[in-house]
């Protein structure tokens, strides 16, 4: 009983344990499953939160990438979208004052310092071509320093005549602060050189609104026969801030303002380099920039101490009170007198109105022509009538009215900046010391002279030089792109050309051929023997009397003038090259009958234009100064610099050089948008991003993508190059 009773108990035990156990399993299993579902929600929450995460992600990549896309269209580094903004560019600066846009016609009939505007929209986009084709021959290593014997004073006044031409109408005082002991004729790259200069005083005019920029140019002797020249450009403006100096010879696009900037800085750099010197930049915000550059060359001749010398001491020790608008200036053009060994005094503008000094115990009166009046002149009247007193206006290569002072008081009009030859001249000029001249009656019959600027023809084509065909010029110009430009004109015209590197190599192949030649073009800036002299050599033989020599120049003073044709020169072309002017004087010189002169310049039709595949021919001529010629030089040289680029890419992959690869993109970007190859353009932009994303893994599947566009554009390029006509240096 009591067993039973016990293992009652102990099943009855078991049931309850049992019962319990298994409530406790159905409960963990029901706990189990709330934990999965809880689970699976949180799986599907994450996943749902990680979808939007990815989304917006990828909605940001894609505003990144839409951004990038639109700042690469726009950016186009080296000039890619300046084309279509030249309509846009003069229509702006010529809206009437409704705030109206200009018609086409409108533009085309608007008034004279207007049209000015244009062409120096127009020159500016010049100035970029020529420094886009610099560019390339940089990067193909094609550029070679050459150290000739020139004349300093030449080179100077070539950049006086560009930049104040460019730049007219500026109210800037341009000064040129030369020290004495600086020579007249160095041993140097002059064509270079100039470059630099000019690269340099450019970006300064585009920077400055107002004020003062002056360029001194000091001499230091260093060893053995070598000299290092410093010229230290400083002017007045706002300044460079400490981060854009780190950049200024990187080229860069403004897109708040739609320019481009720092191509002729980045070029100017590397010539500088390339000639073994120096340049640095230095600016305080406020206070304004100083750029210093530093070249080593020699001295001509260094036994001859002084470069200048007057044909007769009664021309030195005089007195001279100098007076302009800046102050500056006037100590820089005391400087040039004291030479001479002039006792020189010089005065401010406010000096001298306030004061009114006695002008009578000077033999040379300079002053500013805004300071005269007719009280003034009533007064110098009183003083020549009692001795020899000789009177100076100042006036400035700057100003868009040139027209100077007409006074038979006056004896010359000088225009700033100056330097010591111009200063030389027109001393010996203005006391009428001889020096032989070419008589005009005599040069007349010999052929004609034109002593005004050469007409400009209008809306002459390249196929209008047909009419010359036959002609055989001589070309004598230092500059290669200048030497290319004017061949890839006149060669496909049938013009036969012969070119000169200098003015003796110019008188070397006159002497040997000159009876072949129908005409010289004749460039004044070059080293060895520079224009003038050339020509005063070849007049010298009377077989060539009747020899039409035409010059090429960017100073057009009548001053210069008068020395070209006292060196026997025909006629002038100014810089820099319009084909309308050119065509004009080939005209002139070269038809000789009225039959041949009347003839109808409209029977040469142009080829009509062809389409080639991975180039926009039409976009490509828009972006290189809406010049044919200077479109087939620059996809020239762009082939030789990177026709070959797609070896060099997939070298740099490979071996995995991610900077090299970014640089080389930046370099491609703008050019092939130049140059209207679109389609390389696109491929570009797609590595260009993989490297900005840091999807370097990407690479290697453009390289057959690159190789095959590079091959489609070298093949457009040599298609177009063949049907344009193009002849390769």
């Amino acid at each position: 009983m009591k067993r039973n009773i016990i293992m009652g108990v102990t099943a009855v035990s078991s049931v309850c344990y049992g019962g319990e156990a298994y409530a406790s399993g159905r409960s963990e299993e029901a706990w189990m499953w709330v934990a999965l579902f809880s689970l699976a929600m949180l799986s599907i929450l994450i996943l749902y939160m990680a979808s939007l995460r990815t989304k917006k992600i990828e909605r940001i990549y894609q505003e990144m990438f839409e951004r990038q896309k639109q700042l690469e269209q726009n950016q186009a580094v080296l000039l890619s979208d300046i084309g279509e903004n030249i309509y846009e560019m003069v229509t702006k600066a010529l809206k009437k004052e409704g705030g109206k846009k200009l018609s086409k016609r409108e533009i085309r009939h608007h008034t004279a310092r207007d049209v000015s505007d244009i062409f120096n929209v127009e020159e500016k986009l010049l100035a970029v071509t020529n420094d886009l084709i610099e560019f390339l021959r940089l990067k193909s290593d094609k550029i070679e320093i050459v150290n000739e014997t020139f004349n300093i004073n030449n080179v100077l006044n070539e950049i006086s005549g560009y930049i104040c031409n460019r730049y007219k109408g500026k109210p800037v005082d341009l000064i040129f602060d030369i020290n004495n002991n600086v020579p007249r004729l160095l041993i140097g790259d002059s064509l270079h050189l100039g470059q630099v200069i000019n690269h340099i005083l450019e970006h300064m005019m585009d920077r400055l609104n107002g004020g003062e920029l002056k360029l001194k140019i000091t001499m230091y002797h260093t060893f053995e026969e070598k000299i290092e020249l410093e010229f230290q450009f400083q002017d007045t403006g706002e300044g460079i801030t400490k981060e854009a100096l780190t950049s200024l010879f990187d080229p860069y696009y403004d897109e708040e303002n739609s320019t481009y900037h720092g191509l002729g800085l980045y070029v100017s750099s590397q010539l500088v380099k390339m000639m073994d010197g120096t340049l640095t930049a230095q600016s305080h915000v406020g206070k304004g920039s100083m750029f210093t550059l530093s070249l080593p060359l020699k001295i001509f001749n260094r036994e001859n101490k002084r470069m200048y010398r007057l044909p007769t001491k009664v021309l030195t020790t005089k007195k001279v009170f100098i007076v302009d608008n800046n102050y500056n200036s006037a100590l820089a053009i005391k400087k040039m007198f004291a030479y001479f060994r002039h006792e020189v005094k010089v005065l401010s503008k406010t000096a001298f109105l306030e004061q009114q000094p006695n002008l009578a115990p000077y033999d040379i009166v300079v002053l500013n022509k805004s300071l005269f009046t007719q009280n003034l002149l009533s007064y110098f009247k009183q003083i020549k009538e009692k001795k020899e007193l000789k009177v100076i206006a100042l006036n400035t290569l700057l100003e868009r009215d040139k027209s100077h002072l007409k006074s038979d008081l006056i004896d010359v009009n000088l225009y700033t900046p100056l330097n010591q030859e111009r200063i030389f001249e027109m001393i010996v000029g203005m006391y009428n010391i001889d020096v032989e001249k070419i008589e005009e009656d005599t040069q007349q019959k010999k052929h004609s002279v034109i002593r005004s600027e050469i007409p400009e023809t209008s809306n002459i084509k390249q196929s209008n030089f047909a009419r010359f065909s036959g002609k055989h010029i001589l070309i004598v110009e230092d500059n290669i792109i200048n030497q290319k430009v004017l061949s890839s004109l006149l060669v496909p015209a049938g013009v036969q050309l012969s070119l000169a590197n200098n003015g003796q190599e110019a008188v070397d192949m006159v002497q040997t051929q000159g009876e072949d030649f129908n005409l010289i073009l004749m460039d004044i800036n070059m080293p060895i023997l520079d224009g003038y002299a050339a020509t005063e050599m070849i007049r010298q033989n009377p077989r060539y009397d009747t020899l039409p020599i035409v010059a090429f120049t960017a100073l057009v003073l009548e001053s210069e003038i008068e020395k070209m044709f006292n060196s026997g020169i025909n006629a002038f072309l100014s810089k820099p090259l319009n084909i309308g002017k050119l065509y004009t004087a080939l005209e002139m010189f070269l038809l000789e009958t009225e039959e041949e002169r009347s003839a109808d310049r409209s029977s040469v039709q142009p080829n009509k234009p062809e389409t080639f595949d991975g180039l926009d021919i039409e976009q490509g001529i828009a972006h290189t100064s809406h010049s044919k010629v200077l479109y087939a030089e620059v996809l020239n040289e762009f082939m030789i610099a990177y026709g070959k680029s797609d070896t060099l890419f997939e070298k740099l992959v490979k071996e995995h050089r991610y900077e090299q690869i970014k640089m080389l993109c930046v370099d491609m970007r703008g050019l092939t948008g130049t140059i209207g190859a679109y389609a390389m353009l696109d491929v570009i932009n797609k590595i260009h991003q993989a490297i900005l994303y840091n999807k370097q893994a990407m690479l290697p599947g453009f390289i057959t993508e690159y190789h095959k566009e590079i091959t489609t554009l070298n093949h457009a390029i040599t298609s177009y190059l063949e049907v344009s006509g193009y002849q390769a240096a």
